[in-house]
């Protein structure tokens, strides 16, 4: 049951920096849509369409980044703490993998959106 409790708690500390994170992250992006200010030209006029989709694109891969990165400190958490026991252990290890994994897939995200929104927009 203390366990359990300890998993609980670090569950929800992760969960709510994670939270704070990204709220911390979006708000720029939302305040920037809601005042319609243009984000290459501050004060320069209303956001193009491409400038708002780039702008919450960018966000939501950054969060997802944040988030891979957390999964992965938690993983490597999971598996110091495994005790040896072969389960825990490839479950840790799992976690570490899909959290690399999710890592290279938010770059390659980003790297793609940012080149065809570059390309398209001329």
């Amino acid at each position: 049951m203390k366990k359990l409790i300890n998993k609980a708690g670090l569950g929800l500390t992760a969960l709510s920096g994670a939270a704070v994170v990204s709220v911390l992250s979006i708000e720029p992006a939302l305040a920037q849509i809601r005042d319609g200010v243009n984000s290459a030209n501050p004060g320069t006029g209303p956001t193009s369409i491409d400038s708002v989709i780039t702008d919450v694109i960018n966000v939501a891969l950054w969060a997802i980044g944040i988030l891979s990165v957390i999964m992965l400190i938690f993983g490597g958490i999971r598996y110091t703490v495994s005790g040896g026991d072969s389960n825990k252990v490839t479950a840790a290890k799992n976690t570490i993998l899909y959290a690399v994994i999710g890592i290279v897939v938010a770059m390659l995200a980003y790297a793609i959106v940012n080149f065809v929104l570059t390309e398209l927009g001329g």
